[in-house]
């Protein structure tokens, strides 16, 4: 049997490279009517863009049947159709491969190159938490799942601020956010003398309020790096102050001073360099022209300012029917009353006293929140919607229905378990010995498919920042594993409606019942890693 991790991305490349020379043009299915006849498409359109009436050379339509490499899935049959060409797995090898091998597919697909730092800054924990917007709160929840990617793909990640005030610390305790804490302030004093140099001559500096130093000319700076880079034009001045120089040379220790150098292939001796340290600014749209005028402040006033500095900038959050502002601590209280009140219709009593469910309730209440912030990409406008079915099982788009249906899964291995230490169940054969060709359900293709064998490629993606690309803004796909397990949790719950995985207790149907549960182990797999990216726990029970 062939090793190695399969691939939806190897098995890509490998068909569009069969094509020759040009653009892409194949496109992994995803839909279930379609995934019935086919797992990959060349359309008629763009093969008749690649050759001659659209007419595939036979060579090369041999080598698309015949494809092989690393990380290739085994092809069973390549046909021409209206639709172009059409292209299908073998299916019962696909499943050996990835069932065989559950672990390989809950990683990310490519690691980080060796010496990987990247400075995540987040200014939207320097507020209050009773003052913390919901922008700025989308900001935070942003920042710590891209720091989770990122360190599960192996890069070395700093986060600051380090959170100073001991109720913010409290509140992303709530939240489940994992952020650093501190009690004292990064020295000042080389950034002050060198601020003092760089003020502007005019004005009365004695006149100054407390704690202000006075005004630093930025526009050259703006006009140095071009308009192209993304700079609002109105930036001309900034007014420094003693708060503002606390806030860079934070940044400045973070990046000079990075722990685990032994791990980031230097020479010895040596310490970290400024310029291999990618600096992402994740700030909510409100803040966004303070903190330009912060990275420019930065390169003006510190030679060893990191020269890859972007912003990552979050767009607004609006809540329908809401009038004035609701706050992050309103919004999370809100969202606990609901998941309480829920519980309560669902069981007919009130849980929300009973210890047993306190910790349920508060991880309900988070995912509610951290699914509704993140599973729309960062940049875009997000609309709230506080009533509805967010926080119901019943609402299939919802943080609630994951962690039902990751409970539903723990629920039935413990049944298997149960009945196992019964007698009813033979104990787990070893998985090599499993036949997965009994896997001919539909479903089941649908759960490895589109979630498990593609997991590994998202995981990458949701980690890859392109800080090589000009300009001073960046995009992550920070809404990539929420979708992800939405999707798998509605393919999920669909199969386990309408299959019987635990059979009757007979020799005949334990081969395509152990099948199943592999398959359902690597769904738990996805699900737990996804739930882990988010800083969720599993739940056994809801």
């Amino acid at each position: 049997m062939a090793t190695g991790r399969l691939g939806i991305e190897e098995t890509l490349g490998a068909l569009n490279a069969a094509l020759g020379p040009g653009g892409p043009v194949w496109f992994k299915e995803t839909r279930a009517r379609h995934l019935r006849a086919r797992d990959f498409l060349a359309p008629q359109r763009a093969l008749q863009a690649r050759f001659r009436d659209g007419e595939v050379p036979e060579c090369v339509f041999h080598a698309v049947a015949g494809l092989q490499g690393p990380g290739v899935a085994p092809v069973l049959r390549c046909a021409r159709t209206s639709a172009g060409l059409e292209l299908q797995l073998q299916r019962s090898a696909v499943f050996e491969r990835v069932l065989g091998a559950v672990a390989d597919y809950a990683a990310p697909a490519a690691p980080a190159a060796p010496g990987s730092r990247v400075l995540l800054h987040c200014p939207s924990l320097r507020a209050a938490p009773s003052a913390l917007r919901l922008s700025q709160l989308r900001a935070v929840l942003v920042a710590d799942h891209l720091a989770r990617a990122l360190h599960a793909h192996g890069v070395s990640v700093r986060l600051v601020p380090a959170v100073r005030d001991r109720h913010m610390s409290t509140f992303l305790q709530q939240l489940r956010v994992d952020w650093p804490v501190a009690s004292e302030r990064a020295a000042t004093e080389a950034l002050r003398s060198r601020t003092l140099a760089e003020l502007n001559p005019a004005g009365d500096r004695e006149a100054l309020p407390p704690g202000v130093l006075g005004n630093v000319y930025l526009k050259e700076l703006v006009e140095e790096r071009g308009r192209t880079a993304g700079y609002d034009p109105n930036l001309e001045n900034c007014l420094v102050t003693e708060d503002l120089l606390s806030v860079l040379a934070e940044l400045q220790a973070a990046v000079l001073h990075w722990p685990e150098v032994g791990s980031l292939d230097l020479a010895a001796g040596g310490a970290p360099d400024a310029d291999g340290c990618v600096v992402v600014h994740v700030v909510s749209c409100e803040e966004e022209f303070q903190q330009q005028k912060l990275d420019l402040l930065w390169r003006k006033l510190d030679d060893q300012a990191p020269l890859s500095q972007k912003h990552l900038v979050c767009g607004p959050v609006k809540v329908a029917g809401v009038p004035g502002t609701l706050t992050a601590p309103e919004y999370y209280k809100y969202r606990h009353a609901q998941v309480c009140n829920a519980s309560a219709l669902k069981h007919s009593r009130d849980l929300a006293q009973d210890p047993a469910w306190t910790e349920t309730f508060r991880v309900l209440s988070v995912a509610t929140i951290k699914f509704e912030m993140l599973s729309t990409a960062p940049q875009s406008q997000l609309l709230l919607t506080l009533a509805g079915s967010s926080v119901s099982t019943k609402g299939t788009k919802s943080g609630i229905f994951v962690m039902y249906n990751c409970a539903r899964l723990a629920t039935l291995f413990e049944g298997y378990k149960h009945s196992m230490e019964q007698g009813l169940y033979p104990t787990f054969p070893p998985v090599s010995s499993l036949d997965f060709s009994l896997l001919h359900d539909e479903g089941e293709w649908l759960l490895l498919f589109n979630s498990v064998l593609p997991f590994p490629d998202l995981l990458s993606q949701t980690a890859a920042l392109d800080h090589t690309a000009p300009g001073l803004h960046i995009t992550a796909r920070t809404e990539m594993v929420c979708k992800l397990l939405v999707q798998l949790s509605m393919d999920f719950s669909s199969y386990y409606n309408r299959v019987h995985i635990l059979g009757e207790p007979r020799p005949h149907l334990f081969g395509q019942m152990f099948a199943r549960l592999q398959l359902l182990r690597a769904v738990c797999e996805v699900l737990h890693t996804g739930l882990a990216m988010l800083g969720l726990p599993p739940l056994s029970h809801i």
